[in-house]
């Protein structure tokens, strides 16, 4: 397995939750990149993931 990027924009910015709304990734997980595994930071690429689901999802408005 190669080590996945980081799924960092630039564009920092986090909510009440302590997610940032440019890459989802959680504030933990944000400060805990550099000393993951790949292995770790594969499992925070799929939870980034999920999260934009999640939060688009609840941004959505029936028309």
């Amino acid at each position: 397995m190669s080590t996945p990027a980081s799924p960092c924009v630039s564009n920092c910015c986090l909510n009440e939750e302590d997610i940032c709304l440019g890459c989802f990734r959680s504030l933990t997980e944000i400060t805990g990149w550099s000393q993951a595994s790949d292995s770790g930071k594969q499992d925070i690429v799929v939870n980034t993931k999920i999260r934009r689901e999640k939060i688009k999802a609840s941004q959505s408005f029936p028309s």
